[in-house]
């Protein structure tokens, strides 16, 4: 059984807090957090936007959002404990005459953390934490929450940075990727370093490639203004990818501290090899989706749901990349992401190198996997080879050691939201982004990008609703005599 820990009580304040990530996201995972016990009565849960409503109204707006998180275990008496935390403040954060006293009210005056949840647009970012430092907010134990993406480059990116950093030191600034905070996602650290069976293996010598796949069926719909100028590299190869592949090939910590394991994934960011305009065509692909058939239902293409029809931004990306240093010289990684897919899941691969001898002929089995898998339902499998039980000659098959999170635990566990807020209110940096990190990661994003730009890189179609994207991307691996996986297959 999973224990929860209570954390001291704490003062949160959502810009943003009328919004989609606030409902979707931020009120349930608090919610979540306190009926599990962790978050103390005398808290205070501040929503602050620039719409006119009344405490009542914002507690209405929560109570939906919560209920629909809940499902049938909404209870209304667990409700009326959390809702007397909340309160609400209309303002426009960025407009200098703001009353920036109606906040400081609604905050406790006792000395406990504060923390500014900005769950609006980056650009304004900047401005948002000026004006909480004009106001006298940022001093003691106050912290700032970024979320994803910080910029669209590298230059937009170091502008956040050193705007924000002008207000709150480095030790009190969370980048949140709610990937980081997903269970399996922290157990990496634990199945790597915690288990001598895989590290002595976890290098060129028994691994033959590292896949990773964040595959979604959804289409941009609403978010197509967005998207049309991020693209799929911009939107999660960035953030998501490359963050899953600093823990995939991170060398080992000399402890959990936050800045032990931060220095270690810059280290990866540092080593990976550029892609140029020589070798990106040989090496990525990129195509958008079109018209197609996705759970039944026949969807739109991308360029159907752009005002314009018009478009050469990316909604799927295959990528062959390479981390030059000892431990991973001459393994390539597979990344991919992609929007319409047939199923929506998150998953790393990590393939063996065969047995040096097929003692068993044709009949021997694929080497071994290991299976990660983020999404849908989260769970570690280990394909190991064993004989098919009866009679008639010896047959081998390949078949996982699975473990599940949803059966092995048999209680619900937060999600990545619940953990990470969690987290912020305990002050552990160590699943939040370190500038640095950002701003290597657009680095090596930038590089890319203008490589397919200077390289004149053409964009693929592929149909909404297939499982692998276009059949470059295939290609991409089946070049180096490899396959996705898929489906165990």
């Amino acid at each position: 059984m999973a224990k929860f820990i209570p954390v001291d009580a704490f003062d949160i304040v959502i810009f943003g807090g009328t919004g989609d990530l606030s409902q979707r996201k931020l009120l349930p995972a608090l919610y979540h957090r306190y009926l599990d016990g962790q978050i103390p009565d005398d808290s205070r849960l501040v929503g602050v936007s620039r719409s006119e409503m009344t405490d009542k109204a914002f507690r209405e707006f929560a109570l939906k959002a919560c209920k629909a998180s809940a499902g049938k275990d909404f209870k209304l008496d667990d409700w009326k404990g959390f809702e007397k935390m909340l309160s609400y403040v209309g303002m426009d954060a960025t407009d200098p005459g703001a009353d920036w006293a109606a906040l400081a009210n609604a905050l406790s005056t006792e000395d406990r953390p504060t923390i500014f949840y900005l769950a609006v647009t980056p650009k304004i970012y900047v401005p948002i934490c000026e004006a909480i430092g004009k106001a006298g907010l940022a001093k003691g134990d106050a912290r700032v929450v970024l979320e994803k993406p910080i910029g669209t480059d590298l230059e937009s990116a170091r502008e956040i940075n050193a705007g924000v950093g002008a207000v709150f030191p480095e030790d009190r600034i969370y980048r949140i990727d709610h990937y980081l905070g997903k269970e399996t996602v922290q157990n990496l650290l634990v199945l790597r370093f915690g288990n001598t069976l895989f590290e002595p293996l976890w290098n060129r010598t028994a691994i033959d490639h590292i896949q990773i796949t964040v595959s979604e069926s959804v289409g941009v719909g609403d978010r197509a203004g967005y998207y049309d100028s991020a693209g799929a590299v911009r939107d999660m190869v960035q953030n998501h990818i490359l963050q899953l592949l600093c823990l995939i090939a991170m060398e080992p910590p000399n402890s959990v501290s936050a800045d032990e394991i931060r220095t270690e994934k810059i280290k990866v960011l540092n080593a990976l090899r550029p892609l140029t305009a020589k070798c990106v065509d040989g090496e990525t692909v990129r195509a958008q989706y079109g018209a197609g058939t996705v759970d039944g239902k026949q969807v739109k293409g991308y360029l159907e749901e752009l005002e314009d029809g018009e478009s050469d931004t990316e909604t799927f990306v295959a990528i062959k990349a390479w981390v030059d240093n000892w431990r991973w010289a001459r393994v390539p990684f597979y990344l991919r992401t992609g929007k319409r897919m047939r199923s929506r899941h998150s998953e790393i691969v990590v393939q063996f190198r065969e047995a040096p001898h097929a003692m068993f002929g044709e009949e021997q089995a694929q080497s071994n996997r290991l299976i990660i898998r983020l999404q849908p339902d989260e769970g570690v499998q280990l394909y190991v080879q064993i004989k098919e039980p009866g009679p008639g000659g010896l047959r081998v098959q390949s078949l996982p050691l699975n473990l599940s999170y949803a059966e092995s635990f048999q209680v619900r566990y937060p999600d990545a939201y619940e953990r990470l807020l969690m987290d912020v209110v305990r002050g552990n940096l160590a699943l939040f982004m370190r500038r640095e990190e950002v701003e290597e990661a657009w680095e090596w994003v930038d590089g890319l990008l203008d490589a397919w730009a200077d390289s004149k890189t053409p964009i693929y179609s592929y149909s909404a609703g297939l499982e692998d994207g276009p059949v470059e991307a295939r290609m991409l691996l089946r070049e180096d005599g490899r396959d996705w996986w898929s489906n165990g297959k």
